[in-house]
């Protein structure tokens, strides 16, 4: 083969590739959903693709890796969402950090019950041995940027982010917009604790 026709064969290839991959995921995403991790085998992963059990090994190392994969492009989505709410809360003009986050947060909401079933999936409890450790870092890293917005309130940030992530499981679990949008107006009225004892200037 010329060098000419490799490289116009070579995209074909990785556009192939490309596209088992993403019938291999939307395959996994309907078993893990129906089935659950625990009770999901590889061979309903490919049957349901339509692909072969070589072609799932050329792609993910097994099921976990597969979940994982789902794990991680749902974050990839969410943090897309939440950044970009919080790019346009600011460029509206909101300079409060809370209302700032609170639009975030309800971006995050949004994206969950728009994605349900892949949310509830993760928030089961039903996946690869160690995910509560990926879970628990994940939430860690979520706290770390938040702190980026409430500038030295340590607490502030514990309080907001445990009162999300809780929030983000009620929610998902009951499909409840509306329990969502309580949630997010009561976080929105937490305030750190030096202003909320701080004597009134009156």
């Amino acid at each position: 083969m010329s060098d000419v026709e490799n490289e116009v064969a070579q995209p074909r290839t990785s556009e192939r590739g490309a596209a088992t991959r993403s019938s291999l995921l939307g395959a996994a995403r309907q078993v893990f959903v129906s089935k659950g991790f625990a009770e999901a085998g590889v061979t309903d992963v490919v049957a349901k693709a339509d692909a072969s059990v070589g072609s799932l090994y050329h792609h993910f190392s097994g099921k976990a890796d597969l979940y994982l994969t789902l794990w991680e492009e749902f974050q990839a989505r969410q943090t897309q969402r939440t950044k970009q709410a919080a790019r346009t809360a600011r460029a509206a003009g909101e300079s409060d950090p809370m209302r700032v986050f609170v639009s975030a947060a309800r971006a995050y909401l949004d994206g969950c019950l728009e994605e349900r079933e892949l949310a509830a999936l993760f928030l089961r409890g039903d996946g690869p041995p160690g995910f509560e450790v990926v879970m628990r870092d994940r939430l860690r890293k979520w706290a770390q940027r938040n702190a980026a917005l409430f500038e030295d309130e340590p607490a502030l940030v514990v309080v907001v982010t445990g009162a999300l992530a809780a929030a983000v499981s009620e929610v998902v679990l009951a499909d409840d917009r509306a329990l969502a949008e309580e949630v997010l107006a009561i976080i929105g009225q937490i305030r750190p604790a030096t202003s909320a004892t701080a004597p009134s200037s009156g």
